[in-house]
């Protein structure tokens, strides 16, 4: 009798070629529940993020877990309260910016790169000034981390290399920039009959940066 042919060969092998195994195969057990929650955690801060941009910080939490494609339980197993989530939100948004920025320290040109790290700046703390408000109103200790001086600290980077290269004035400081970048989106917050004064503003502040 010819043995099957889906118990040929040596016992227990897997002979199915990478391509055809599923992902989880390549995983080992135990470490299975670890990855699918970690996805799941990415899953619902990316859901988040969209729909506090949409809704502001106070977004259906229900809303988000179906986004994500979880539970709500597992939105709560993983973010307790609102804070937390807002925590995550608000860190995640700093370190795309922040990876931003290490991108364009090697940039051929520092004043561009400057001015384009600038404008992401502005887009930001115009999405994220009433995430921050709420999270700091709910609980002044939830972020556990400096977020401003983070923010400093890479803006300081690229101010450097420019007035290093001598196309940044000398006596610019990276808090001086930054003030100045928030200043523009929290006194255009509500000018909602002119959506271009940001960029205007920004590319006036760009001229002052400019070693002339």
């Amino acid at each position: 009798m010819r043995e099957p042919q889906e118990r040929r060969g040596q016992a227990g092998q897997d002979r199915r070629t990478p391509a055809d195994r599923a992902p989880a195969d390549d995983v080992p057990a135990d470490r299975r529940p670890r990855a699918d929650a970690r996805r799941n955690r990415e899953r619902i801060v990316a859901a988040a993020r969209e729909a506090f941009a949409e809704s502001g910080p106070e977004a259906s939490l229900n809303e988000i877990a179906r986004r994500a494609g979880v539970g709500p339980g597992t939105l709560y197993r993983h973010f307790p309260a609102r804070p937390a989530l807002l925590t995550a939100v608000l860190q995640d948004r700093i370190d795309t910016l922040c990876a931003r920025a290490e991108q364009l320290l090697v940039a051929d040109s520092p004043d561009e790169a400057l001015a384009e790290w600038l404008r992401a700046l502005l887009a930001h703390a115009r999405v994220n000034q009433g995430l921050g408000s709420a999270l700091l109103l709910e609980r002044p200790d939830a972020l556990g981390f400096d977020c401003h001086q983070r923010i400093q600290d890479t803006a300081h980077g690229l101010l450097a290399r420019a007035q290093h290269l001598g196309t940044a004035r000398a006596d610019l400081t990276a808090p001086d920039l930054v003030q100045l970048v928030v200043g523009i989106a929290l006194s255009t917050s509500h000018a909602t009959a002119d959506p271009a004064q940001p960029d205007r503003l920004l590319a006036l502040a760009l001229d002052a940066v400019r070693r002339r």
